[in-house]
């Protein structure tokens, strides 16, 4: 197949989806052309050696990337966030009709910031046959109060996505309950189907800590849990930030990134004198493996908002791929998913005394159970959420709608 790749993110940005679909489909015979723009996340500014202009296309034998100028602010403000939104819609919907105009199937992954260049494109390339990969749903609910994450005047992209995802051919969504929610924007259920994320395997895989690892990460041989990521809204880090406080002697919580919300949980940390929470600046995505690995658990955390029951952050792919223990607190699909792995511990959102008792607990198991979990996520991760087994099911989905036929379901693919 001809297979057309829209995506905000791309390699070498972390985005391990776009980039991971892009070199497989390749490598398996297809000819894939992918339209992005220049690298600029997380900090906002153009990579150094990249210098943003309409001409830049890189090919290798059955792959081109052609990249678009779009607005790098910089700020992290919702309004910049937002011009880089537009400014990309701008730039892909006029390079695309010609890019794209002969591709037999369009995949778009779909972000939020991707939803006015889907929108765009999909209109001037008429009726390409479209698969759309939703990685995150606003829904109508979503309220402006959000827009520290992003949610820069959320009720207009709301709507472009319900459009884009009802002109879609097929529709694969990152765990089961996002399933019900793309169902509630009147997608009809034969079109959408469920595909788990992966993660960048060469990366994200079992290893032993270097003394630079352990140094960074542990201070004594008190249990450490550790949060990877954006501290932002979405993540309500001020409630693992209370439970660690009521746990000060027994562990240690290491927060490794930044974002728009790590001036207050810092603060809220200074204030409850939680001489036991630590905050590490951002580090590479290649050097995670061993943080983890340094580390006793790994943490994952959401608030209890309706439209993140049906998401699973790309940290727990990760954290599943190393074989590191998961405490999620968190509800629907990424608790359910720890649970049914047997791949860690999990309670309620925003609960900071059952957060509590969880590390308490999680610092009374012992190393060999710990790694047992350990090896049950990882066989986990390789069984459902491999690279394999996505761009299997992708590939089923891409090639179902370009020969316009419905894509079937799994389980109706088994019976």
């Amino acid at each position: 197949m001809r297979v057309g790749i829209l995506s905000y993110h791309f390699p070498p940005e972390p985005a391990f989806i776009p980039g991971g679909l892009a070199e497989e489909l390749a490598r398996r015979g297809h000819e894939v052309r992918v339209l992005t723009g220049f690298p600029d996340y997380p900090g906002g500014h153009v990579y150094p050696g990249w210098r943003q202009r309409w001409r830049h296309l890189t090919r290798s034998e059955r792959l081109t990337v052609r990249r678009v100028p779009r607005y790098a602010g910089g700020d992290g403000s919702p309004a910049a966030r937002l011009a880089g939104y537009l400014s990309f819609a701008a730039s892909a919907a006029l390079v695309g009709r010609r890019y794209l105009a002969d591709v037999d199937v369009l995949y778009v992954f779909q972000l939020p910031a991707t939803t006015f260049a889907a929108a765009g494109v999909l209109r001037l390339l008429g009726r390409a046959p479209t698969v759309l990969h939703v990685q995150d749903l606003w829904t109508g609910e979503a309220t402006g109060a959000e827009d520290a994450e992003g949610r820069a005047r959320p009720g207009r992209i709301a709507a472009a996505m319900g459009r884009v995802l009802r002109e879609a051919d097929a529709v694969a969504v990152t765990a089961p309950s996002m399933r019900g929610l793309v169902l509630a924007q009147g997608v009809s259920e034969e079109r959408v189907h469920t595909v788990l994320n992966w993660t960048d395997e060469r990366i994200f895989q079992p290893v032993r800590p270097g003394r630079a690892a352990q140094a960074l990460v542990r201070r004594d041989a008190r249990c450490v849990v550790m949060h990877a990521g954006t501290i932002g809204v979405r993540q309500g880090l001020e409630t693992a930030v209370r439970a660690a406080a009521a746990l000060d002697d027994r562990m240690d919580l290491v927060l490794v990134g930044s974002g728009g919300e790590e001036r207050r949980v810092r603060g809220l940390a200074a204030e409850l004198r939680a001489d036991n929470v630590r905050f590490v600046e951002r580090r590479s995505p290649v050097d995670m493996p061993e943080l983890y690995a340094a580390a006793d658990y790994q943490l994952v955390t959401l608030r209890d908002l309706p439209e993140l029951r049906g998401t699973v952050p790309s940290k727990v792919q990760s954290a599943l791929a190393c074989a590191a223990p998961v405490v999620a607190s968190a509800g629907g699909d990424t608790a359910a998913l720890v649970e049914r792995a047997r791949a860690g511990l999990s309670c309620p959102p925003e609960d900071w005394a059952a957060l509590a008792d969880r590390f308490w607990l999680a610092s009374t198991i012992p190393a060999s159970a710990r790694a047992e979990m350990g090896r049950r996520g990882r066989e986990t991760y390789l069984r459902e959420m491999s690279l394999g087994a996505g761009v299997d099911r992708i590939e089923t989905l891409l090639g179902a709608v370009a020969a316009g036929q419905p894509p079937e379901q799994p389980s109706q693919k088994r019976s």
